[in-house]
């Protein structure tokens, strides 16, 4: 497993990474909502929005996303998270539900199957945004 920082952006990912790019050089990689299985379950108007972005210059390395979530809104102190990625589900399990202990039950996705791999997320007991992603259940 791996844990980068991940930041939320409301609709201008694709430029913020490529200014941080321009900034830190490095390699970024870009996947857009309309090139992922997730097209299906997104209005169109959502297609033109990053997916995941993920940024690497020798030691400094992270992941960013536009914000998709349908009811949950972007504001100052939630737009900056940690992200854990890679692993078995088996692992990210159980690091999920020791993290989700006091966790706020209204801003908890539990872990499941997505198109792409397993997916969830929680805001812990002390307000940090935390998102899993991993191989699927059942793999």
């Amino acid at each position: 497993m791996n844990l980068t920082p991940f930041l939320l952006f409301d609709g201008n990912c694709a430029e913020a990474m490529e200014f941080y790019r321009s900034c830190l050089g490095g390699e970024l990689t870009t996947t857009k909502v309309a090139d992922t299985p997730m097209r299906h379950q997104m209005p169109p108007e959502q297609h033109h929005k990053v997916a995941h972005a993920r940024l690497k210059s020798g030691v400094i390395e992270f992941s960013a996303t536009d914000w998709l979530h349908p009811t949950r809104r972007p504001k100052q102190g939630n737009t900056v998270a940690m992200y854990i990625n890679g692993g078995e589900y088996k692992e990210l399990r159980a690091v999920f539900d020791r993290l989700a202990a006091g966790a706020d039950k209204e801003l908890l996705d539990d872990l499941r199957d997505m198109p792409f791999g397993s997916y969830g997320h929680l805001a812990d007991k002390y307000g940090v945004h935390w998102f899993f992603q991993g191989e699927k259940k059942e793999s």
